[in-house]
């Protein structure tokens, strides 16, 4: 079995509220960096996301940032990591970070953390993929979210075998023992043809 060897993680550019955000994204940064699985990210140095990539840096974890060009200022582009790209929209940024990855971590965001995770559910429902979409349900974070999606089941827009198209786990601990157990794609897909 070839094991998982990148992961890309959608995570806010925000801290938020609570600091078991701030703890999860630090433990899923350091989690990777150890199993020797490459961060791929959004490429700032903001939010949940740039604490997840300075502990998988401190952990000496490779780390690959991709970032359009018209946030390198906004969102301050990080220097310090393994591999940069900068690329010309967000549509080519969720494009490259998919290329890049074996599998994808949804950690609490905002709106484009939203954005992120239902277009690369969408890909896997249109069968552009079949990697493992995994979602960090860090203190009931996404509840509301998992509501709205089987009452999209229950009133017909959702296939009830479409909510199997993502995993919920409630810790960082859960989802790095998932990723422990999973391995990396056999096949070429659409999004890494493309």
């Amino acid at each position: 079995m070839t094991r998982i060897a990148s992961v890309c993680v959608y995570a806010g550019s925000r801290m938020g509220h609570h600091p078991e955000f701030r703890a999860a994204a630090g433990a899923l940064g350091r989690g990777l960096a150890e199993r020797r699985i490459a961060l791929v990210y959004g490429g700032g140095n903001v939010g949940i996301m740039g604490t997840m990539a300075d502990a998988a840096l401190a952990a000496g974890g490779r780390v690959i940032g991709v970032i359009p060009r018209f946030l390198e200022e906004r969102e301050a582009r990080r220097r310090d990591l393994t591999e940069q790209h900068t690329v010309g929209s967000m549509h080519e940024r969720k494009a490259k970070m998919a290329e890049l990855s074996d599998a994808f971590v949804v950690l609490p965001g905002g709106l484009g953390t939203l954005d992120e995770t239902f277009e690369i559910l969408t890909w896997r429902q249109l069968r552009l993929h079949d990697r493992p979409i995994l979602v960090a349900d860090i203190g009931g974070y996404w509840s509301d979210l998992f509501r709205q999606i089987e009452r999209a089941v229950a009133e017909g827009f959702v296939w009830g075998e479409e909510s199997r198209l993502f995993e919920r786990h409630p810790t960082i601990d859960a989802v790095l023992a998932r990723l422990d157990m999973l391995a990396a794609p056999a096949h070429v897909d659409a999004l890494r043809r493309a």
